[in-house]
């Protein structure tokens, strides 16, 4: 369901790119649509630094730092990508998933997954703002995610039985 999700998204997007070029006299070049279609295809929150490094090892299509950055600035003024700032660093997400969402993000590897915020919709449709049409939200929650919980969890017994081992042999 996602992939085809993201599939119709990645046409659309194409779509608005060939449209907006066109009205503006723009040049429809190869590296534009190497990006788009790499930022459709990244299944993660990226960073530029990953976009131009997926670029190469999975589309072996490597671009210029500028023409990654002003592209991704066009695709930010056409809503084609949405930018974060997650612990400090600048994230990207492709647009196909418009929906409201509430960003799950580990803060000891930086790990970033997405749930639904159905929840949260009636909530947030509820809110009067004054002179704010809103259009979306996307929340922000930090904490361990379960792959690095049972690492620290692990280290812990670990430590715990090193101790337990040091006392002994200083009992003796």
């Amino acid at each position: 369901m996602r992939e085809k999700l993201r599939k119709e998204a990645l046409v659309a997007a194409r779509s608005q790119l060939d449209s907006y070029l066109e009205m503006n006299n723009h040049r429809k070049t190869p590296e534009r649509y190497a990006i788009l279609e790499a930022v459709f295809g990244i299944n993660v929150h990226f960073s530029l630094d990953e976009l131009s490094a997926y670029l190469v090892t999975e589309k072996n299509f490597p671009v210029s730092r500028p023409t990654l950055y002003n592209t991704m600035r066009l695709f930010l003024e056409l809503r084609l990508v949405l930018r974060h700032n997650i612990q400090g660093k600048t994230k990207y997400e492709p647009c196909y998933n418009s929906g409201n969402h509430i960003h799950q993000v580990c803060t000891l590897c930086g790990k970033v997954t997405e749930i639904p915020a159905q929840l949260m919709e009636n909530e947030f449709t509820q809110v009067k703002l004054k002179r704010f049409r809103p259009e979306a939200f996307a929340m922000y929650i930090y904490g361990v995610c379960s792959k690095c919980q049972a690492q620290l969890t692990r280290q812990k017994k670990t430590e715990k039985k090193q101790n337990k081992k040091i006392q002994r042999n200083e009992q003796r």
